[in-house]
């Protein structure tokens, strides 16, 4: 995947922070266009060595007016490329052009009703008067610059669609990368595909194909070493780069001990049946149950387990001492995270469980490029079953993080049980592709209960069951009662040790997703 952004065209989404940019390039990208995100720092001339078909400036929390506020070359203005600015990046437009953004003391934030005036190129034919669109500002661009015109206002943004057609600079205040704005979807598709003139070949079709030949490019006869985890991403990305050298790659596996039920019996039998990869499983559970005993602190056990699986992993790729490639499910969030763009950095929450980086190996990050739901996507086209490529995201140190308290066997087995059952009634609820992730955690205290006859003093169990689009924000789901009276009263009869369910209903943020 490191030529797609040169073989296709390409949209620059220039970020101003939070996460405006990252869901901006994830919707350029449901439009089959090919996005980049930049950093707002680059330069008029880095973009025309560039050569995008079209730039898109990001919102962003920031004020224009505040001592350090983003900016970007006011000379990327004169390029002649199709510039559509949104929220933050609308209201610089404003500012660098010479128009006028207040600072009016009054935010809008949420809905918004809009009204339209007269005709305009980039709003959808579909929105009228009086349509909600989503707004998330303090600011408003008051008066626009010299050859815009102002197409649609709203009761505290006098100017929240403004157009300058003959220079094709666009500046919208609302976010039409949102759901919650209707037709918000068909504004971007119009600029893309009618404006910008953009080819929609951005097919994972494409994708694969291309991503076959790069990989062979870059390992020739060379050997290829995958540190298989169980998630989705190293299991797509074993996928690819097997279709594209065969048997020079092997993959290890390395069973913790840690998994769901039945996880790791299920990984080796999907890849072996599945897909023909020579796979190294490694069976160490005992160990790491040795170096987890006594230990509750939660850091100190996620060291110990990335620690130890290092060193598994390590011993095991000596019986493949003839590769010189390491395949890692790097994403394209973690290359945004890493600040460094183009860095091959292995980071330690990464498929190999955080190998030292002098370890003496090329990268090979098929999807570096590519969301999770693109990899999902990529997956299935590959011929790898439901189960792996929906498979939910799961931690690294595995169900490590999800006991509170010393991780022991006789925990393990608890919790294995008791999060089957959760996912076994959000499957049969019909709700496992709307659900980012569904578990059970099992807490460190005791309490009273009664079953039967009999008084018992037993560990609850904590359900856990969020909505996401990226893990960077999330909502706990809404799950109908009578699902959550089935999985508490299956846990209590089926699962020894638990006389006790809980449901948690912390989002993120304030909380995390996982307890540990």
């Amino acid at each position: 995947m490191t030529d797609a952004n040169n073989k296709h065209e390409t949209v620059l989404v220039v970020d101003f922070g939070a996460q405006y940019a990252q869901l901006i390039a994830r919707r350029v990208r449901e439009a089959r266009v090919f996005s980049r995100i930049v950093p707002h720092s680059i330069t008029a001339e880095q973009i025309k060595q560039e050569n995008p078909v079209a730039i898109i400036l990001s919102g962003g929390p920031k004020s224009v007016h505040v001592d350090g506020a983003p900016t970007i070359d006011p000379a990327i203005y004169d390029l002649g490329i199709p510039i559509l600015g949104i929220c933050y990046g609308a209201q610089l437009i404003a500012q660098q052009l010479g128009g006028t953004v207040a600072r009016s003391g009054r935010g809008e934030y949420g809905k918004a009703k809009l009204t339209t005036h007269g005709s305009s190129v980039l709003l959808p034919e579909e929105v009228a008067d009086g349509d909600d669109v989503w707004m998330s500002h303090f600011d408003s661009i008051t008066e626009p610059p010299k050859g815009f015109t102002i197409c649609v206002s709203t009761p505290d943004a006098p100017v929240a669609l403004m157009e300058n057609f003959d220079q094709k600079i666009f500046g919208v205040q609302y976010h039409p990368e949102v759901i919650h704005t209707p037709h918000g979807q068909e504004l971007l598709i119009k600029f893309l595909h009618h404006i910008a003139g953009c080819r929609a070949d951005w097919t994972m079709t494409n994708l694969i194909q291309e991503s076959i030949e790069t990989i062979r490019l870059q390992v020739g006869n060379g050997r290829a070493i995958c540190g298989l985890s169980g998630g989705v991403d190293s299991a797509v990305a074993a996928a690819l780069v097997h279709r594209a050298i065969g048997d020079q790659l092997v993959c290890v596996f390395v069973d913790t001990g840690l998994m769901r039920l039945g996880e790791g019996e299920e990984v080796v039998e999907t890849f072996e049946r599945t897909q023909g990869i020579e796979l190294i499983h490694v069976k160490s559970g005992e160990e790491f149950f040795d170096a987890l005993a006594g230990v509750t602190e939660p850091e100190q056990k996620r060291k110990i387990i990335g620690e130890k699986f290092i060193r598994i992993f390590e011993n095991a790729k000596q019986k493949v001492s003839d590769a010189n490639f390491l395949v890692q499910g790097t994403l394209y969030p973690d290359v945004i995270e890493s600040g460094t763009g183009h860095a091959a950095k292995i980071k330690s929450h990464h498929n190999v469980g955080g190998l030292p980086e002098d370890i003496d190996f090329d990268l090979v990050e098929p999807l570096r490029s590519l969301f999770k739901d693109e990899v999902r996507v990529l997956g299935s086209e590959l011929g790898l079953p439901d189960e792996i490529v929906w498979r939910q995201p799961f931690p690294g140190p595995g169900l490590g993080v999800r006991i509170i308290g010393e991780v022991t066997p006789e925990a393990v087995e608890i919790l294995q049980k008791a999060d089957l059952i959760v996912r076994q009634e959000i499957r049969e609820a019909g709700l496992e592709r709307e659900i980012w992730q569904a578990f059970a955690v099992l807490a460190d205290v005791r309490s009273v209960g009664v079953m039967g006859d009999e008084r018992t003093y037993a560990r609850p169990v904590i359900i856990r069951a969020v909505t996401s689009e990226d893990a960077m924000t999330a909502d706990w789901a809404k799950l109908p009662y009578e699902l959550l009276e089935t999985m508490s009263s299956r846990i209590i009869n089926e699962v020894d040790g638990i006389n006790r369910v809980v449901y948690d209903i912390t989002s993120k943020p304030p909380g995390t997703i996982e307890w540990e």
